[in-house]
C-alpha cells in the first residue's frame, strides 16, 4: 500500500513538474538584435568543421551531464529526443562543411551544398516547416551573430556565431532551452577549408 502510494506521489510531482515547465517556457519573448554587423565583422567563407574539438552535452537533469559525439538529435535514445522536443530539431540544420556569404543585410548559410538557410539581419518573423511554425529573430549583438528560433511548445534553439584567431577560426555555439531548463549545449569550431 504504501509502494502504491509513493508512486502515486511521484507521478504527481512529475506531472506538476512538466506543467511547471510547459507553463514558463510558453512566456518566453524574442529580443530583436541590431540590424547592422559591426564594422570590420565578416562572417564570409568557406569554413570546415574541426571534429577534434567538437563539445556537445546533453543534460538530463540539471546536476548532471551526459556527454555524446554527435551534432543531430538522430542519435538520441527516445527518451531524449523528447526532452530535445521534436518540433524545434526541424529549425536546427548542421554540416561539415559551411558556405557563408554575408551582405550588407543577411547572412547566407549553405551547410555541406546541400540546404542554404538566409538571415536577415534584426529580423523577427513566422518561420513555417510544412504545418511546423517557430518565430526567429537574427541579428547582431556586438561581435556575435545570435539567431533564437521559438517553437509553438516554447523550446529555443539559440545560436551565436563569432570569429577568432585573428579570423582564422569560426565558433558556434548552440542551446536548447526550455523554459530556463537547458537541456543540450553544443560548441564548435570552423577552420577556413583548403579548397
Amino acid at each position: 500500500m504504501y509502494s502504491n502510494f509513493k508512486n502515486i506521489f511521484h507521478l504527481t510531482i512529475l506531472i506538476l513538474f512538466s506543467n511547471l515547465i510547459g507553463c514558463n517556457s510558453k512566456n518566453i519573448s524574442l529580443d530583436a538584435s541590431s540590424s547592422s554587423a559591426p564594422p570590420n565583422v565578416n562572417l564570409s567563407g568557406l569554413w570546415q568543421l574541426k571534429e577534434d574539438q567538437v563539445s556537445s552535452h546533453l543534460f538530463l537533469k540539471n546536476s548532471s551531464s551526459k556527454e555524446f559525439n554527435t551534432y543531430e538529435f538522430k542519435d538520441l535514445s527516445r527518451k531524449q529526443n523528447s526532452l530535445a522536443n521534436s518540433l524545434i530539431r526541424l529549425f536546427f540544420e548542421t554540416g561539415e562543411l559551411l558556405k557563408i556569404t554575408q551582405t550588407e543585410f543577411s547572412l547566407f548559410i549553405s551547410y555541406d551544398r546541400s540546404i542554404v538557410e538566409e538571415y536577415s539581419f534584426g529580423e523577427n518573423r513566422l518561420i513555417l516547416v510544412g504545418p511546423i511554425q517557430a518565430r526567429r529573430v537574427s541579428g547582431w549583438k556586438s561581435n556575435y551573430f545570435v539567431v533564437e528560433t521559438l517553437d509553438e511548445s516554447g523550446t529555443l534553439l539559440s545560436e551565436k556565431w563569432h570569429i577568432q584567431n585573428s579570423d582564422m577560426n569560426l565558433v558556434r555555439d548552440i542551446q536548447i532551452i526550455i523554459g530556463k531548463t537547458e537541456i543540450y549545449r553544443n560548441r564548435q569550431f570552423f577552420e577556413i577549408a583548403k579548397n
